[in-house]
C-alpha cells in the first residue's frame, strides 16, 4: 500500500499467515493471488515522504490525523490539483506543484529484474491481480519509471487486471474493496491468496475470506515459498 502502511504499525502483533476460515471440506482450488504494488512488488522508504514534507514544515501525519486529504486522494473524490492545493494551504501556499510531486514521490523506490521472474512462475498456474492503494500522482511517476526501465507492456502482461484504489473509489483495508474485486474476478474468497505488507490490509482480506500472505519484505524467493506453502497447504487440508 502506498503512504497507508505508516499509519498502521499497532497491527504488528499479528502472524504472518491470515487463513481464510473453512467453511466445507467441499472447497475449490485457489485460483488467483492478488497482489499489493507499493513495498510488495515495489520498494517503499515512506520516510522519505515525511522527511521531505517536513524539510517544507509540513508534518504529513498530522495533516492525516487533521483532515481527509490523502483518504479523499486515492479513493478518486479528488483530482491531482485539488491535493496540492490541499498540501499548499496547508504550507501557506510556500511550496510549489513540482516540489509536492518531488516530496510525495519520494518514497518510490525501485523494481528489480528477479520479481518479474517470481510473478510469472505463479502466473503460469494462477491468474495475478494487482490491487493497490494508490493515486494518479504517484501513478504517474511508476509508469515513468516503468517506461525507463522495464517497460509498461511488460508490467501489463503479468496482471489479468489492476484494481487501483483513485479508480475504483475504494480503499483497502475497508471489507467492500476486496468484495468489489471477488466479484470482478467471479472468484469466491477461499479461491483467492492476497498479499501485502500491511498487517491492516491483510485483517481487511481475511475479514472476508481470502487467504492471506504478509510480505514483510518485498518479493523474492522466501516470499514465492510463503506463497506456495499457503496454497499447498490449503489443498492438502481440503484435498
Amino acid at each position: 500500500a502506498l503512504f497507508t502502511t505508516m499509519f498502521d504499525c499497532f497491527y504488528k502483533g499479528l502472524q504472518t499467515y491470515i487463513f481464510a476460515p473453512c467453511y466445507t471440506n467441499n472447497m475449490k482450488k485457489i485460483s488467483a493471488i492478488v497482489f499489493d504494488l507499493g513495498g510488495v512488488l515495489l520498494n517503499l522508504d515512506q520516510d522519505r515522504t515525511l522527511r521531505a514534507f517536513g524539510r517544507y514544515g509540513l508534518d504529513l501525519e498530522m495533516v492525516n490525523d487533521q483532515s481527509s486529504l490523502f483518504t479523499d486522494f486515492e479513493t478518486g473524490k479528488i483530482r491531482d490539483i485539488d491535493f496540492r492545493q490541499g498540501i499548499q494551504t496547508a504550507l501557506k501556499g510556500t511550496i510549489t506543484n513540482a516540489q509536492i510531486d518531488e516530496a510525495w514521490n519520494a518514497m518510490l523506490l525501485f523494481m528489480v529484474e528477479e520479481r518479474f521472474g517470481l510473478v510469472e512462475q505463479l502466473k503460469s498456474k494462477y491468474d495475478i491481480y494487482l490491487l493497490s492503494n494508490t493515486n494518479s500522482i504517484h501513478i504517474d511517476w511508476f509508469r515513468a519509471y516503468l517506461d525507463e526501465t522495464f517497460g509498461q507492456e511488460r508490467w501489463n502482461r503479468l496482471f489479468k487486471h489492476q484494481f487501483l484504489s483513485y479508480e475504483i473509489g475504494l480503499r483497502k483495508p475497508h471489507t467492500n474493496i476486496y468484495e468489489y474485486v471477488l466479484g470482478e474476478i467471479n472468484c469466491e474468497p477461499q479461491q483467492v491468496v492476497f498479499i501485502d505488507d500491511s498487517l491492516q490490509n491483510l485483517k481487511g482480506a481475511a475479514q472476508v475470506g481470502m487467504h492471506t500472505v504478509h510480505a514483510r519484505n518485498p518479493l523474492d524467493e522466501k516470499l514465492l515459498s510463503d506463497i506456495q506453502h499457503t496454497i499447498e497447504a490449503w489443498h492438502k487440508l481440503h484435498a
